[in-house]
C-alpha cells in the first residue's frame, strides 16, 4: 500500500506547537490570534433553525433541499449580484476546506495536469494538487502562467494570508485569460463580506463574468461571516456544468451536508443582521490590534479584508513567532502561506474582546 501522506508537506500547524506551549505558560495565560477561529455566539437564530431540524432520522441529499438551494441563489443574487442563478448553479459541500483540498481529484486530474494558486496562499491549494498527483503552481500574476496542462487556476479574494483584494480590472483580465486558454477558473470568496478597506467584488458579478458562468465556480462559505466553523456550511456556485459534474461523483462519495446543517445555512443566509453585528465585533478587534502592531513597531501590508493583519517587523518570522509567545501572544508564522511569506506574520483577530485588549497590553 502506497502512502500518500508521503506525498504532502508537514501539517503546518505541528510546527508551532512549542510556541504554543510557551505563550500558554504566560502567567496571564495564552492569547492565541493564530488559527482565527470563530470565538463569538452562534446567533440564535441560527441555532434554533438546527434544534427545529434536529429530529431528521432519514438520509439527507447531496444537492441539497429545495429551500437551501433556493437559499443559496437568492444571497448569490442579493450579496453578489449574481444574476439568472438555477438550482443547476449551486452546489452546498461539508466545509470549503474538503472542497479545497479534494476539487483536483473529483475533477479527474492527475500526472501531467497543473493547479495554479498565488506565491501566497492557504497550504490546502497546494495539498488538493499533490493530493491528486497533479502538479501545483504559484503565481504572481495569472496571465504570467503557462497555460499548457494547466487544468485548475484558484484565485482567493479576499485573501488568506495577505487580506489582499483584487480589483475588478484584475478579476475581469483574470477570467478573460483563463477562457481564453480554457482554464477552470475556482474563485475562493469565504471573506467577501468581511471588506474594511475595500469592496470585494464576486468573480460571479456581471462587470466580472460577463453574464456568463461557462468556466468559473466561487466558493463561500459560512464560518467566518456566522460563526458557523463547526458546522462545516459552505457551498459552491457558478458553472453548471462542473457543479453537475461535482454532484454526481459527491452522490457516489456520500458527502452529505447534515439535514439540520442544511436548515441553519437557509436561515443564516436569509438573515444580514447577524452579519452586520459580527462585522462591528471584528472591526472593533481590528482597529485595537492594528494599532498596538504598529505602535510596537510592525508594518501592516494589504489586508485590506479578511479576519487578519500581514504584519513585519523585517525579520525571519519564526523570531517573531518566538518573541511574541514569550509575551503569551500566539500568531502564525508567514512561511506556512509559502516562501514568500518569510518575514511576515499573520495576526487574527478572532480573538474575544477580553484577549484582544489583552494583546494590546501585552504589545505595548
Amino acid at each position: 500500500m502506497s502512502a500518500v501522506s508521503a506525498r504532502l508537506p508537514v501539517f503546518p500547524w505541528d510546527r508551532l506547537e512549542p510556541f504554543k506551549a510557551t505563550a500558554a505558560a504566560h502567567p496571564d495565560g495564552i492569547v492565541d490570534l493564530s488559527v482565527g477561529t470563530p470565538v463569538d455566539p452562534v446567533p440564535e437564530l441560527i441555532r434554533g433553525a438546527l434544534r427545529d431540524a434536529a429530529d431528521s432520522p432519514g438520509y439527507p441529499t447531496v444537492w441539497g433541499t429545495p429551500a437551501l438551494r433556493d437559499a443559496l441563489t437568492g444571497w448569490c443574487a442579493r450579496r453578489l449580484g449574481a444574476t439568472g442563478l438555477e438550482h443547476t448553479n449551486v452546489l452546498p459541500v461539508v466545509g470549503s476546506k474538503e472542497l479545497v483540498a479534494w476539487l483536483p481529484t473529483q475533477l479527474g486530474l492527475g500526472d501531467g495536469d497543473r493547479v495554479a494558486f498565488p506565491r501566497l496562499a492557504y497550504p490546502t491549494y497546494e495539498v488538493g494538487a499533490r493530493l491528486a498527483g497533479a502538479e501545483p503552481v504559484v503565481y504572481d500574476r495569472p496571465e504570467d502562467l503557462d497555460p499548457r496542462g494547466l487544468r485548475l487556476l484558484w484565485l482567493n479574494s479576499p485573501s488568506n494570508p495577505t487580506g489582499r483584494v483584487l480589483d475588478r480590472d484584475e478579476l475581469r483580465a483574470t477570467v478573460a485569460w483563463a477562457r481564453e486558454h480554457g482554464v477552470l477558473i475556482f474563485s475562493d470568496e469565504c471573506y467577501l463580506e468581511l471588506g474594511w478597506e475595500a469592496d470585494p467584488v464576486s468573480v460571479l458579478h456581471p462587470d466580472i463574468c460577463g453574464g456568463s458562468y461557462e468556466g468559473i465556480v466561487a466558493v463561500h462559505s459560512l464560518s467566518k461571516r456566522s460563526n458557523l466553523a463547526g458546522y462545516r456550511a459552505a457551498f459552491l456556485a457558478g458553472d453548471p456544468a462542473v457543479l453537475g459534474e461535482l454532484l454526481t461523483i459527491r452522490k457516489h462519495g456520500g458527502m452529505i451536508v447534515p439535514a439540520p446543517v442544511q436548515a441553519a445555512t437557509v436561515a443564516a443566509l436569509g438573515d444580514d443582521a447577524h452579519v452586520a453585528e459580527q462585522r462591528e465585533r471584528y472591526a472593533a478587534r481590528r482597529s485595537a490590534l492594528r494599532g498596538a502592531l504598529e505602535a510596537s513597531g510592525f508594518r501592516i501590508e494589504h489586508s485590506e479584508a479578511s479576519l487578519y493583519l500581514w504584519a513585519t517587523r523585517d525579520e525571519p518570522c519564526w523570531d517573531t513567532v518566538g518573541d511574541l509567545s514569550r509575551r503569551g501572544v500566539l500568531v502564525a508564522p508567514g512561511d506556512f502561506y509559502g516562501p514568500a511569506g518569510d518575514r511576515y506574520v499573520r495576526v487574527a483577530f478572532t480573538a474575544t474582546d477580553e484577549r484582544v485588549a489583552e494583546a494590546v497590553r501585552r504589545l505595548g
